[in-house]
């Protein structure tokens, strides 16, 4: 399990009460406000800590930017996003105390000057005690769910709450919202308040608990936050969490998880891991419970630590972990599922490509037969590499393997990277150097503005037929190097979704090494260089555009480089020397052309343009109803629809109809078939017909 943005502390899903709202019926005393806290103070030891990792950052960091007003401007608003990211706290009148900090942070990180930060934690601290009171006191009141009220979930970019009335209305209709949602998911109105209740006391005691340490982390990490978002500061505890990450030898689900939007949110799946394999879990699920075993009770995990959740879902390989799951694509409206999974350690041979066949009727009643391969990860085994093992696994090896294979039996290939979030440089060089044979793959730039390329030096190429790259919103990092450098040789057609944008290049530095410190000082993962194709664009920010667009149920809005903060921006440098072929381009205007065909006539293409819209309709709505009736009404609409979609395709398949409550089968189990990659497959076949013979071609030298 990989964890990202560790320690953003729990933020209430929010509520309490205005007064003449229609749960004002009861009259028990309205809790007091002027609540006290210990404060938390910085530790001495801090100080030079702050002062090396500011060093660090200003002097190694890719975007050399210096530590001045402009960045101190950044780091108040990512810390103030960590900690009150609905801005369901703070008050504007404490915004406006923090404004004396705006231009001022650069100076105090220079000095190793904590101050500041811990000033703004322990107000936020205070603020939460409050909530918790008047949460707690209208949980008492109770709620009426005949009112046809509405909340707007999304207050990410809202204004901050003028006054503690205001707030309160926002509280009392959002934590409406989180009680109507676990009536809806099968709780009675009794148990979702006992929940809730202890929800909430819950998210206060952790807050209280937190120590100078997990204070520090999570300001540093905001600092971090500034230059860009790949670059984090983990503490001793999460610098141990990352470790397991990086060797893949986590026994667990396999999923990549962070805290957004005040929960646990699955951000990706390990390819090969128990969650992927189970295709019941999705990125952007929220994860609200974990139960150990077959029958162990329900731990509520809203509002607790990432870390925390981490360990409870961790644990020895071959046990069961249960998992309460509100499915992201569902929208806000979604109810929670239940998910079993049983650990394991991800391994490489479940990472594996794999490679079937599919026969396609194509242009002139021809039948063709196109070969898919699936390339889940870029993964190698670096230590029986390193042991001198002969048949040791990796990404190139296999793909070569499966090419070899298919010699002879297909007419085409789709190369399948959908959902594929990278791993080794080394083994997307290698594997573009199957379709390319020798030359550069890819420009690696660093911050003094020194430039390397990464070559295939392996000789000639494995397969020169006609190839599509199909890819998506989640293909990231060296899925883009491998997409880009076959777009620009000219020898296939890059298909899907604009991919991810990641270019960047981390390092981790081991802050003891630098601190002499005796005591576990944690590690800086820190950006040094950016990624460039051949022809001198880079990856990132923009990702590798597709030469004919399918769309997928990823929003590139939502996921992807563009979609985060302070992301290093697109540019170019000088395009290298290499031999791209010209002649594929000339082809994709006519391959576009029958693509948009098929677009708009074809039933399986219509009905899956079709369920994509819907899914992302339900994703992008950020206006919910407050009334039983409606929400009901609305599940049984989505319940229909899904019940529908799928008969679909059972009837085609021969397969008994689904009947009103019987359990929708998802991934593997569906009868859906996976339309984006069947229309690759005919887009492949096109191209087997317009190209011709092999030996068309238009080959130049570009570059430099």
């Amino acid at each position: 399990m990989h964890i990202i943005r560790t320690l953003k502390f729990p933020i209430l899903l929010p509520l309490v009460l205005l007064l003449g709202s229609p749960e004002a019926f009861a009259k028990p005393a309205v809790p007091s406000t002027d609540i006290a806290v210990d404060a938390v103070m910085p530790a001495s030891r801090h100080a030079s800590l702050d002062r090396t990792i500011a060093e660090l950052l200003s002097q190694h960091h890719y975007r050399q930017s210096s530590l001045d007003d402009r960045l101190s401007a950044l780091i108040l608003t990512a810390y103030l996003d960590e900690l009150d990211f609905s801005r369901s706290y703070f008050l504007a009148g404490d915004i406006a105390g923090f404004e004396r900090y705006r231009d001022t942070l650069d100076d105090a990180l220079k000095k190793g000057d904590l101050h500041p930060a811990y000033d703004i934690f322990n107000v936020y601290l205070r603020r939460l005690a409050e909530r918790t009171a008047r949460i707690q006191f209208l949980l008492e009141r109770g709620f009426h769910f005949d009112v046809d009220e509405s909340l707007n979930v999304d207050r990410k970019d809202a204004p901050w709450a003028a006054s503690p009335a205001e707030l309160d209305e926002i509280w009392r209709k959002r934590l409406k919202h989180e009680m109507l949602t676990l009536i809806l998911s099968g709780k009675d109105q009794a148990a979702a308040r006992e929940l809730l209740s202890k929800r909430y006391d819950n998210r206060l005691r952790q807050a209280r608990q937190s120590s100078s340490d997990d204070v520090f982390q999570l300001y540093m990490n905001a600092v971090a936050q500034a230059f860009d978002p790949h670059t984090a500061y983990f503490s001793p505890r999460n610098t141990e969490n990352f470790n397991i990450q990086m060797r893949l030898s986590l026994e667990g689900i396999g999923c990549v998880l962070r805290m957004e939007d005040e929960q646990v949110t699955v951000v990706e799946l390990v390819a090969g891991g128990p969650a992927d394999l189970s295709q019941q879990i999705k990125a952007a699920d929220k994860i609200v419970g974990v139960a150990q075993g077959e029958d162990g009770p329900w731990v509520d995990v809203v509002g607790w630590r990432l870390d925390d959740v981490v360990e409870r879902i961790r644990g020895q390989r071959g046990t069961v972990v249960r998992l309460k799951v509100l499915p992201g694509k569902a929208g806000a409206t979604a109810a929670e599922k239940t998910v079993r999974l049983v650990r394991d350690t991800i391994k490489l041979e479940k990472q594996a490509a794999k490679s079937e066949v599919k026969t396609v009727q194509g242009p002139e009643g021809r039948k063709l037969r196109i070969g898919i391969v699936t390339v889940p990860a870029f993964y190698s085994d670096f230590e029986a590499a390193r042991r001198g093992v002969e048949d040791y696994r990796s990404t190139t090896r296999d793909v070569r393997q499966l090419l070899k294979d298919l010699d002879g039996k297909i007419d085409g290939l789709v190369l399948d990277l959908r959902e594929n979030g990278g791993g080794s440089l080394q083994e997307a060089v290698d594997l573009t150097g199957l379709f390319i044979g020798d030359g550069p793959v890819v420009q690696v730039r660093n911050a003094s503005g020194r430039v390397e390329i990464e070559r295939d030096s392996e000789g000639g190429r494995l397969y020169g037929g006609p190839l599509a790259v199909l890819v998506d919103h989640a293909s990231a990092s060296a899925s883009e190097i491998f997409a880009g450098a076959i777009q620009d040789y000219g020898r296939g057609v890059v298909v899907g979704d604009p991919t991810f944008g990641k270019g960047t290049v981390q390092t981790l530095v081991d802050l003891n090494r630098l601190t002499r410190a005796k005591d576990p000082q944690g590690q800086l993962k820190l950006t040094i260089a950016k990624f460039y194709r051949v022809n001198g664009s880079s990856t990132q920010h923009r990702g590798v555009q597709p030469d004919i667009a399918i769309p997928s149920v990823v929003d590139s809005e939502e996921i992807g480089e563009s979609a985060q903060k302070n992301a290093l921006p697109w540019d170019e440098i000088a395009a290298t020397r290499y031999r791209g072929d010209r002649s594929l381009a000339a082809l994709v205007p006519e391959l576009a052309r029958r693509h948009g065909e098929r677009a708009a006539s074809d039933p399986d293409y219509l009905a899956f343009l079709h369920d994509l819209e819907f899914t992302k309709q339900q994703r992008s709505q950020t206006t919910v109803s407050l009334q039983e009736r409606q929400r009901r009404a609305e599940h049984e609409r989505i319940e229909i629809w899904q019940r529908d979609r799928e008969n679909r395709y059972r009837a085609v398949k021969s397969l008994p109809p689904l009947k009103a409550g019987d359990e929708i089968p998802e991934g593997k189990d569906s009868a859906i078939p996976d339309e984006a990659l069947e229309e690759s497959a005919r887009i492949v076949a096109d191209l087997v017909v317009l190209a011709g013979t092999p030996d068309a071609k238009s080959t130049v030298v570009m570059g430099r």
